[in-house]
């Protein structure tokens, strides 16, 4: 087994995917969560081919977050569409980052993605409330690479 797959436990993988129905639950934003080994590439490069490549650039306020892992390089990006950066304050990527990686830091990969999957709900719900005839646009499952 390799090291993507013992990233979370399957009960883990659990609690993050419904960390992320509560995220959305007030909101029409869209939060995806995508484990892969490593990246061949500038992550945050990588992690823009991902969003691409799980559409998250097709909901239609632009308003999707993507977290992405690369779990042998020990790296992350959390990536937001361009309707929720647009809103956002500048330093709020790079806040919800710091938390997740005070948690990565001590090994607490499960409660590093959910709070960061929290917060980064949060700004979406006041950006982006639940309105009558939203949709799941996006899979909450976690995407493995």
């Amino acid at each position: 087994m390799s090291k993507t797959e013992d990233f979370l436990t399957a009960e883990e993988e659990q609690q993050v995917i419904e960390a992320i129905r509560i995220a959305e639950k007030n909101t029409s934003g869209e939060i995806r969560v995508h484990l892969e080994k490593n990246s061949k590439i500038d992550v945050y490069e990588r992690a823009l081919e991902v969003f691409h490549l799980l559409k998250m650039d097709n909901t239609k306020l632009q308003n999707g977050v993507l977290i992405y892992v690369a779990v042998e390089d020990k790296t992350f990006v959390i990536f937001g569409d361009e309707g929720i950066n647009n809103v956002v304050d500048e330093d709020f990527w790079e806040s919800t980052k710091n938390v997740m990686q005070g948690h990565f830091k001590r090994g607490h990969f499960k409660q590093g993605l959910v709070d960061g999957i929290l917060k980064a709900g949060k700004q979406l719900e006041t950006y982006f409330p639940w309105e009558t005839g939203n949709k799941n646009e996006i899979p909450d499952d976690i995407s493995i690479g």
